[in-house]
This record gives structure tokens, sequence and C-alpha cells, in this order.
């Protein structure tokens, strides 16, 4: 198993203080001296020309999960993002989010469950505990990158509205405010986002409703102020800035595969052997590394997630 609870994690296998040594400079270069407590997370942070900052977060747990590879540098990690609502350029999000509001900030629950409703983002929060997992985030396009996330397993999030016998997916919506999201104004997808997972997928340990990164709360860019995170997944799956939870006995179709079905599936599955219709994607770039390195099947995370897929062709699944 590659996840490490923090009590049996060998000292050999932390990854060296050296390589948060950007994060800590950037800490430092900010002016933030203390850990907030967990409703840090709705604090409203501040506005800076990369997009909105957010105030540190008291994390209770850390799960190492990539080995000894390097966080990517935390100004790359929010500079350099997929988030259509803002723009389709890399840059984009960063220098258009500045507007955006993640407080207050509430999600409609719906579908088939016991307790659906409408609830703000402390009555999803209060009662848990932060957890940091540095895991890889795999892109379609062929490029990677190592991000320490901040959250709250999904599948402990999604239990509490009891889903009921007849759920076997769940779907996720993403905000529209065109006036604050100026990517919406284009017609470039058909808004709002939209995703799923099967529920055994969602109640995966490894997938997480992410709120921060680097311990502080998620910059706007980034997906303010809840996401997903499913690592073994390509990042087109991990909907931002999430309104909508809806359990369905049916798979619902996610924004990607109804845009080109041809070149995105349902599952998005991180596997080198079933190339994207117009490049390979055997291999990938990580984030701020010239050399290519070869991808790894389900982003290195098979141990814990193949089962999930037994019998199932994964080139007609994709």
């Amino acid at each position: 198993m590659l996840i490490k609870k923090a009590p049996d994690i060998r000292s050999s296998e932390i990854t060296p203080e050296s390589l948060y040594l950007r994060r800590r400079e950037f800490i430092q270069a900010a002016g933030l001296t203390a850990a907030a407590a967990v409703t840090g997370v709705l604090g409203a942070g501040r506005t800076s020309e990369a997009g909105q900052t957010g105030e540190p977060l008291a994390v209770t747990k850390k799960m190492v999960t990539t080995g000894d590879e390097a966080p990517t540098p935390y100004d790359d990690v929010t500079t350099y993002n997929n988030f259509y609502e803002f723009g389709t350029d890399k840059d984009d999000p960063a220098r258009a989010s500045g507007r955006f509001k993640p407080k207050p900030w509430s999600v409609k629950v719906e579908g088939l469950c016991n307790k659906p409703g409408d609830y703000n983002l402390e009555d999803i929060l209060r009662p848990n505990a932060l957890e940091e997992r540095v895991y890889r985030l795999r892109c379609v396009e062929a490029w990677s990158m190592i991000v320490p996330w901040v959250g709250l397993p999904l599948g402990d999030v999604l239990k509490r509205f009891e889903p009921n016998g007849n759920a076997r997916y769940v779907e996720f919506e993403t905000i529209v405010r065109p006036s604050e999201m100026p990517g919406q104004q284009r017609r470039v997808l058909d808004w709002p986002y939209r995703e799923g997972l099967r529920l055994d997928e969602a109640m995966n340990p490894l997938a997480i409703m992410a709120v921060g990164l680097y311990g502080r709360v998620l910059p706007n860019q980034n997906g303010a102020p809840m996401r997903l995170i499913v690592p073994w997944k390509y990042g087109f799956k991990g909907i931002k800035s999430i309104v909508k939870v809806k359990f369905v006995d049916k798979e619902p179709l996610n924004t990607w595969r109804q845009m080109q079905a041809s070149e995105y599936g349902f599952y998005a599955n991180v596997n080198p052997a079933v190339d994207h219709p117009r490049w390979s994607q055997a291999t990938e770039r990580r984030i701020g590394e010239f050399a290519k390195r070869k991808t790894l099947m389900f982003n290195g995370y098979a141990e814990q997630v193949q089962s999930l897929y037994s019998g199932m062709d994964l080139r007609v699944n994709y």
C-alpha cells in the first residue's frame, strides 16, 4: 500500500525538509505565522495578482502517498491550471479569479439519499478533521504535478447524507456565476460543469473532498472552496467549486464526454496504454521538468484501486 498514516512512517520515508523550502519561503513572505482552526476553511482569504490566497489550515493528520517525489512549487500549482470557468489558457484562472467569492457557500444535496437538503460549508466540515495528502495530479494533456492537498475523505462526506440502496453513482456540479467567472460568459462548455463517479469509486479511501493545498485554504483558481481529488484519474474528473451533489442510479453524463465522447470517457482512469486520439498518454512531463517520464497505470495507485475495475475492459471503459 502506498498510503501510510503518520505514526507508521519511518523518518527515511518522509519527504525531506528541503523539498518544502519554497513552500516555507512563500508562507514566511506572506506573513502567515500561525495555523487557524478548521473553520479557517471558511475565511475569505486575500486577493493577489495570482487570485485568492487563503488562510492557513489546522491539519491533524498527514499522509505520504508519493514516496520521495518533491512537491511541485506552490507558485506553479497556483498559476498553471485548467479551470475553463475563468478562461481556457493555463494562466487565466490565476489572472481572472480574483473577483470570485467563495464565501458564503452552500451545497445542495439531492437524489437517492435519506438526508437531502441545502448544507452550508460549516455544516459539511465542522465535525471532521482535515488531512494533508501528497498526491500526483495527472492531466490528460500529458502534464503532471505533485500537490500536498488538504481535505476530507470523500466517502466520509458522502456517508453523512445516507445514500440509499438504489444509489450507484454520485453526480457533482460546479457553480455558475458569469459575473465572477468570465469564462462562463462564452459557450466554451455547456455550463454548469458536471462530473460523476461510481459510488464505490467515491468511497475509495484515496478520493478526497479538498478544501486546501500546501496547508492553506484553496485559492480561487484551484477550485475554492471545495473540489474533488481523485488521484488515479485524469485531472478533468476533479470538479471544482462544487455546489450540487446528487445520488443517482444511472451513470451521469459528465461534461467532457458530452462535448467529445470519442476523446473523453466517464471513467478517465490514467492508463498509459490508451492514448488520447490526438496525443500519446504513455509519457508525461512534470511541471518544472524538461525530461519526460513514463506514465504509471492508475497514476501509480494501482494497488489501491485496480480491484474496482476487475473484469472491465479499460480500453472500452476509458
